[in-house]
């Protein structure tokens, strides 16, 4: 397990950057599968990501980048990784000069997201960036930015954009096949019995709401179709002792342009995973909403909504591959993780101020 002063220590290096004279994309179509390299090699990447990229068939795991080098040896046997492929944060840039490597995958605490796609995007390799996006809605454009300097691509990793079950939701808010959508609900959370790591650390975009928080601010919107225009938030916590510099419950409140209200909760003290919707003339729910798998739910006149049978992360990547290789928008692109972050930082204001209803 990783404390403050070892990822601080490993990560916090100041890096050159370099720039390709042509940006990757030009060379990506004449592939079969493009080559992505992990950044961090955390949880997600060793339990999910690099699974996922065995299942894939539109791109595969070429390369790694690490500040912990006695993971070196095990990620280049299970997945054959070559030497010249194994990067660590001071030379990551140079992976500009590797044409086996066409996306770089930012997997890492949410504050340093923009740092190292920074880099990547300025090494002209294509950028995949986990959720949250950043820790603020300026460092998300600095990243938006720099993929527009750059010429290459950006997608956000929010997978449930193409899970089946979500994405008919999506068409049902602009569809209303119940009538309008009245009232939406959703909460996300899990007990995490850690007690020295990064998601409680203010410094690194600890917290629940920007660790979990995303994904039921995320799916009200999507859900609701609709972008909210207040927000009113508090913060709870039952471990003092361990959250004190960051929230492990935020209960948010979300405002519509009618008067239409959602509400969403998250925690990393307490487990719930559910989204619901109340429409004029039915409703329907996914539950749970944002687990690895098993994604389903039922609608009012009897609609099944059956778990996808196939791997989210593999299609999350897929998806994202086949845009990078045939030039078409990003299902998930920067600007709808900033449209997230920039909620996110007006529900901390408003828990920093008694809940008030702030503007959005």
């Amino acid at each position: 397990m990783i404390n403050r002063r070892g990822f601080i220590k490993k990560s916090g290096l100041l890096v050159a950057t370099s720039l390709l004279p042509y940006p990757a994309y030009l060379f990506a179509q004449k592939k079969q599968k493009l080559g992505v390299a992990l950044v961090g090699l955390g949880y997600y990447s060793t339990d999910l990501l690099a699974p996922a990229l065995q299942l894939t068939k539109y791109c595969e795991l070429k390369g790694i980048v690490t500040g912990s080098p006695e993971k070196i040896p095990t990620w280049q046997s299970k997945y054959a990784i070559k030497d010249g492929n194994v990067y660590n944060y001071e030379n990551m840039h140079e992976i500009a000069n590797n044409n086996e490597i066409d996306v770089v995958y930012i997997v890492l605490p949410p504050a340093l997201h923009a740092k190292y796609a920074i880099i990547a995007a300025n090494a002209g390799k294509h950028v995949w960036c986990e959720k949250p996006m950043e820790v603020t809605a300026a460092k998300c454009q600095s990243i938006i930015d720099a993929c527009h300097k750059n010429k290459v691509k950006l997608a956000i990793g929010y997978r449930m954009h193409h899970e089946p079950n979500t994405q008919i939701l999506m068409k049902w808010a602009e569809a209303l096949p119940f009538g309008n959508i009245e009232y939406v609900a959703a909460e996300a959370g899990y007990f995490d019995n850690r007690t020295d790591h990064w998601k409680q650390i203010k410094e690194l975009g600890g917290g629940a709401m920007y660790d979990m928080g995303v994904y039921p601010l995320n799916a009200i919107r999507y859900t609701k179709g609709m972008e909210p225009v207040q927000v009113s938030a508090s913060h709870e916590t039952r471990r003092p002792e361990i959250y004190q510099e960051v929230d492990e419950t935020t209960i948010f409140e979300l405002k519509f342009e009618g008067g239409t209200i959602a509400q969403g909760k998250t925690s990393l003290g307490q487990s719930f995973n559910n989204l619901e919707a109340s429409c004029e003339d039915g409703s329907y729910y996914l539950r749970p909403f944002q687990s690895y798998t098993g994604v389903q739910g039922r609608a009012s006149d009897g609609t099944e909504l059956l778990p996808f049978k196939g791997n989210q992360q593999a299609k999350q990547m897929d998806d994202d591959a086949l845009a990078i290789m045939h030039d078409q928008p990003m299902l998930v692109p920067g600007e709808e993780g900033l449209k997230d972050i920039h909620i996110v930082e007006k529900i901390y204001e408003s828990a920093a101020n008694n809940s008030k209803w702030i503007f959005i």
